[in-house]
């Protein structure tokens, strides 16, 4: 069975509003539910910085303070990310020009950083409490899914180790815009401003 035909349509994935973590969870989960060999082929994306402040265009609203996405290893890798107006799945070349852009000409705070993680690593890692998502009053700032919290036998929170653009912390590996352009899309975000002019015109990428 191909990637594709494992994953279920936009509509048809678990999907709780600025719970974007637990959303890609939930796909990595149902991939290795239906026994495919593909989750070898997935990867974890969380797209932060420094100061937890990053831009990321062609993004419905309602998404949560740092932006995860998820992204195939295959030769022309493909982005599932349930938050975006791009298409579903979305090929990483569209979706570098439509949605992550150019650091060229943004102010260096907010240059984006990516951890990327294995799916399978991410599955057997992650936990949250969801507490970061709560008021200091206990109200929550977004309704949570209506699932458990995500924990494992040792962990009931991490979500920070993940987001962290820290190479000596969590797991995965941290890589600059650029550096991530290059290695998945043998690209620069450079390439990537300049190719968001040639697409902008082509209804895949609108």
């Amino acid at each position: 069975m191909s990637l594709h035909g494992t994953i279920p349509n936009r509509d048809s994935c678990v999907y709780t509003s600025c719970y974007c973590e637990e959303n890609v969870w939930k796909m990595c989960e149902f991939v290795r539910l239906e026994g495919n060999e593909s989750l070898k082929e997935l990867f974890v994306v969380f797209i932060s910085n420094e100061n937890r402040m990053v831009p990321l265009w062609k993004q419905k609203s309602g998404r949560g303070d740092q932006p995860v996405i998820w992204v195939t290893s295959q030769s022309d890798p493909l982005v599932f990310d349930l938050d975006s107006e791009l298409s579903f799945p979305c090929s990483l070349q569209v979706y570098a020009a439509g949605a992550l852009g150019s650091d060229r000409n943004i102010n260096p705070a907010y240059h984006r950083k990516l951890r990327v993680i294995a799916a399978d690593s991410f599955l057997s890692h992650f936990a949250s409490d969801r507490s970061h998502m709560k008021n200091p009053d206990g109200s929550w700032k977004m309704p949570p899914p209506l699932y458990p919290p995500i924990h494992t036998a040792d962990c009931r929170m991490n979500l920070d180790y993940f987001i962290s653009m820290d190479p000596a912390v969590g797991w995965g590996r941290v890589f600059s815009l650029d550096q991530f352009l290059q290695r998945y899309l043998n690209n620069s975000s450079s390439s990537a401003s300049a190719a968001s002019s040639s697409s902008s015109s082509s209804s895949s990428a609108s």
